[in-house]
């Protein structure tokens, strides 16, 4: 593993970098939540995102990038380097989470890192008194984006929000990203990582009027047109190969709430499965047409927010020397449920009063060109836009990087690029890192090495070793064989024609599998300091 010494004096980009080298970088990594690999306009979209296009014309974007599939072990990940089977961090996994685990301030406060945290949460540690963290506004209620009932600063508990107050909580996270920066500069400064983890555009729809009219009148084409539309763009952008899968009709998550009560609850445009646009009536399209128009205006105004806090590390002249990563924690959503304060079906759609969620129709589209959902691990659950923006290390400019990569990787980056190597800070006698850095991959593609990569959540399986990749979904599911160097959409299923290579990586997966686990069960647990 190179160290970041290594690393800029071998890169094509040291001459670039040599500015950086005698000041640490400081690092702000930017997590959405529920946000589609092709929802930004610099990944396909068609939603405004012109803060991160920015970001991605003078940065980097990886195209293989892989989260956990859902909200709390990808933010383990994160944080720790680990996947989250090790650290008993996927909140479907029970167990201890074993003393030698340590989360990112953790690791960079011994080369020089002051940290920071604003916005969602979704772990078992509390940000300052657990994980290190400086200073933290912690959201911790995802039901509503304008009275939550819970959300504490610096571990302190806040009044619950009432409505009308003018909160909306992907402003409020900016804002305190915004205080603590101020605080950082007034402070003498120094390195920095900023952990910002927006709410948007998780489940409830819920978004600033104003925004919600920005975009009046679209998606009337609906998710069929939408799919292919945005596949066409990913294609001349080099995103993506392979063909475009079909709209999987009868494939939701189980726990959604019945499609009958759906209806009855929400009121006759609500549409529970992935149906052709075609088939849809007219009352129908309109709902659905609202509810897309709602989940792009939560990403345009995250998009702006971002830019606010942009805005700042401009003014503290940082912005150059920072490590940007954008990532979503997760693939869109075909969850439909009713939680919180549930939904008035006279309230304006997007209001505090409603509670909407996307559905496996946008969903199909939001994950364009990829199969299945958030909580799958098939490419449309794990796959990830991930942008890197850092002008004082990276020549390369709008280009891309076909490295696959993880979730669990930006930490070793972070240590390496940091100062340390990648194994320092974890303790005597720990296993290693299960991430690597992608430091090299600033400099060109092609030069990440790894084994595999491992996927484990609810019931369903994956590992990923060069190209091949076998898949499992649900309790007992067959295995699924795809060379995705040529079939990222996974259409073409090599299992019954190779065999062999099924049984080499299942028994792969299932050692990977029970390793993890041994190791975890046979640490001693994490006391109760610093729990949520």
């Amino acid at each position: 593993m190179m160290t970041r010494r290594q690393f800029f004096s071998t890169t094509a980009g040291a001459a670039l970098a040599q500015g950086a080298v005698g000041k640490k970088p400081n690092f702000l990594v930017i997590l959405a939540d529920d946000m589609g690999y092709s929802d930004a306009g610099c990944y396909g979209g068609e939603i405004d995102t012109p803060n991160l296009d920015r970001l991605a014309a003078n940065g980097l974007r990886f195209t293989q990038c892989y989260s956990t599939a859902r909200c709390g072990p990808s933010r383990s990940c994160i944080l720790t380097g680990r996947y989250a089977q090790q650290t008993a961090s996927d909140v479907m996994t029970p167990g201890n989470i074993p003393e030698w685990t340590r989360f990112a301030p953790q690791y960079l406060k011994p080369l020089g890192y002051r940290s920071y945290h604003s916005g969602k949460w979704h772990m078992r540690f509390q940000p300052v008194a657990g994980a290190g963290f400086e200073h933290s506004y912690t959201l911790m209620d995802q039901n509503r984006f304008f009275t939550p009932q819970s959300h504490l600063l610096d571990g302190e508990k806040l009044p619950a929000v009432k409505a009308g107050d003018g909160y909306y909580a992907t402003v409020a996270i900016a804002d305190h990203a915004v205080r603590m920066l101020k605080g950082h500069a007034a402070s003498g400064g120094g390195a920095f990582f900023f952990y910002l983890a927006f709410t948007s555009p998780h489940f409830p729809l819920h978004a600033l009027r104003e925004d919600i009219e920005h975009y009046k009148g679209r998606f009337t084409e609906g998710w069929d047109v939408a799919r292919e539309r945005r596949y066409a763009r990913m294609k001349k952008m080099g995103l993506v190969n392979g063909a475009l899968p079909p709209l999987e009709t009868e494939t939701y998550p189980p726990w959604n709430t019945p499609a009958a009560e759906l209806v009855a609850r929400i009121g006759e445009g609500e549409v529970a499965r992935a149906v052709a646009w075609a088939s849809l009536t007219a009352a129908q399209k309109e709902l659905q047409r609202t509810k897309m128009a709602i989940h792009a205006a939560m990403i345009t105004r995250m998009d702006r927010e971002i830019g606010r806090v942009l805005d700042q590390l401009r003014l503290m002249g940082e912005l150059e020397n920072t490590v940007i990563v954008f990532v979503s924690d997760n693939g869109a959503s075909a969850e439909q449920l009713i939680r919180g304060d549930g939904h008035d079906p006279k309230a304006e759609a997007g209001s505090g009063a409603s509670h909407l969620c996307l559905g496996p129709g946008w969903s199909s589209a939001a994950n364009t060109p990829f199969r299945l959902h958030k909580s799958w691990v098939h490419e449309g659950g794990i796959s990830s836009p991930c942008i890197v923006h850092w002008p004082a290390g990276i020549r390369d400019k709008g280009k891309l990087r076909h490295d696959p990569c993880h979730l669990v990787d930006l930490l070793p980056t972070m240590v390496d690029l940091g100062g340390g190597s990648v194994g320092s800070g974890v303790p005597a006698g720990a296993p290693g890192l299960s991430g690597v850095s992608m430091a090299p991959a600033f400099a060109r593609s092609g030069v990440l090495k790894r084994e595999m990569l491992y996927w484990h959540h609810l019931d369903n399986r994956a590992v990923r070793v060069g190209d091949w990749k076998l898949v499992s979904a649900g309790k007992g599911g067959p295995w699924e064989l795809y060379d995705l160097g040529k079939d990222r959409g996974e259409m073409r299923n090599l299992a019954g024609a190779m065999p062999g290579k099924v049984e080499e990586l299942a028994n792969l997966w299932q050692k990977t599998e029970d390793g993890l686990v041994k190791v975890r069960e046979g640490a001693v647990a994490m006391g109760k300091a610093g729990r949520m």
